[in-house]
């Protein structure tokens, strides 16, 4: 269970950290798109997709580390749907004042530092679109945005709903369900709006929607997303 806690916390950490970086690298793609080759070298791509792994493996391990140290009693039936860090510490005998002292920390520490990056970089794309004057301009900028944007909303609003709004004390359904959304549903579901960018993709999904007849009701479908 321990060990199904580290890697969860290390990927939804690093998965967190990873999408400030994505934001940053179109931030550079849109508002210094003749420098980005020059400011995104190896060197820096490495690091960029190197600290986050780190962090990730060093939030992980300061959260077992001190869940080792507590003291759990006879019962051992977590009511979530994974071994999450809040549940396990439900079930300690053990005084857990430092550990959720630690949990709130870190945890606001995970999520403040990538999103201010985040808006940061949306910031300034918007007021580059914003100086775009020809509508294609605008399309493209969003074609080249629109799939990370959709993993950040999903991202955020179901970590948000999960952590920071919880029905209650104890986990009910709804907090299953949140679980169940935010670890299962979400990382499927970001493969296929990547795949959003792919021409071939586009291409097949344009002619899924044309024959279904789609298309005729959704006109700018055809002037955005779907074209290659």
């Amino acid at each position: 269970c321990i060990t199904q806690m580290y890697f969860f916390i290390v990927f939804v950490t690093t998965g967190n950290f990873l999408l400030g970086v994505m934001a940053y690298d179109r931030f550079v793609a849109i508002c210094h798109p003749l420098n980005y080759m020059t400011i995104m070298q190896s060197r820096l791509c490495a690091l960029l997709t190197g600290i986050p792994w780190v962090l990730g493996n060093v939030v992980a391990m300061t959260h077992t580390f001190m869940l080792i140290q507590l003291v759990f009693c006879d019962k051992n039936i977590i009511p979530h749907f994974l071994c999450d860090l809040a549940p396990l510490l439900k079930l300690s005998c053990s005084d857990t004042m430092v550990n959720e002292l630690v949990l709130f920390v870190l945890g606001l520490s995970v999520i403040t530092f990538p999103f201010i990056l985040i808006l940061f970089s949306y910031i300034r794309i918007v007021s580059a679109v914003l100086r775009i004057s020809s509508t294609e301009g605008k399309w493209k900028v969003f074609s080249t945005c629109g799939s990370h944007l959709t993993v950040v909303l999903l991202f955020y609003g179901t970590i948000v709903g999960v952590y920071f709004f919880p029905s209650s004390a104890q986990p009910d359904d709804r907090d299953k369900i949140g679980a169940v959304l935010f670890t299962v549903v979400t990382p499927m579901l970001n493969p296929f709006i990547y795949s959003l960018r792919n021409k071939d993709i586009k291409s097949a999904l344009r002619k899924i929607l044309n024959r279904k007849g789609f298309l005729p009701l959704m006109p700018w479908a055809s002037k955005s997303l779907l074209h290659p």
